[in-house]
């Protein structure tokens, strides 16, 4: 059955930039074409306390802007996890960084587990840079938004001093997406076009 709308929730701790990935991902979305919200919350402290952003992509009208169960659950901390896991809509895929979550719990769809952290510190030199990975890997299994306009409204929203860096961060992601994907023997993940079903290469 045709579901042009995905429902994704990142989250993690404030300070890793979560805020700006779903501001990125929703904007990528808009110059797509596609009709989006976005919300976003913070914790009790502006630095490292729990931080979501919810992005909502549709081809129709979108009535109500908060995302209750997720297509897509993207989790930076075991903390995250911990807070949003159960929330994941059932048979749907969680993308963790296994850098900073040690442990999961029984869950009933996919599980990309990504050491977000990992590559932006040994391949980039900063972990500052982990929430442009990890948006990077979230498109690159999702494909919810595509990459041309994610990395134009990536490149519009960061310092242009820094527009290399996250251009390597984005395509570090989705590299490790794509590895991952092929260890399955599929492409990726339709969301927000068909079902968040898999897509047969």
């Amino acid at each position: 059955m045709s579901n042009p709308r995905c429902e994704i929730r990142l989250s993690g701790s404030g300070g890793q930039g979560i805020i700006l990935a779903g501001i990125i991902l929703a904007e990528a979305a808009v110059l797509d074409g596609r009709n989006v919200v976005q919300t976003q919350s913070y914790g009790p402290e502006a630095r490292g306390g729990a931080s979501k952003a919810e992005v909502i992509i549709s081809a129709g009208e979108i009535d109500y802007p908060k995302v209750a169960e997720p297509d897509v659950l993207l989790a930076m901390t075991q903390e995250a996890y911990n807070r949003y896991g159960d929330s994941l809509r059932k048979g749907y895929p969680l993308i963790i960084d296994s850098t900073l979550v040690q442990e999961v719990g029984q869950v009933t769809g996919p599980v990309y587990a990504i050491p977000i952290t990992t590559l932006a510190r040994e391949k980039l030199g900063k972990e500052m840079s982990a929430n442009m990975v990890a948006l990077g890997a979230l498109v690159g299994l999702t494909q919810a938004v595509t990459w041309e306009h994610l990395l134009k409204a990536a490149l519009s929203r960061v310092p242009k001093d820094t527009a290399d860096l996250n251009q390597k961060a984005l395509e570090l992601g989705r590299e490790a997406a794509q590895a991952r994907l092929k260890q399955q023997g599929i492409n990726g993940l339709a969301c927000g076009k068909e079902s968040l079903g898999l897509v047969s290469p």
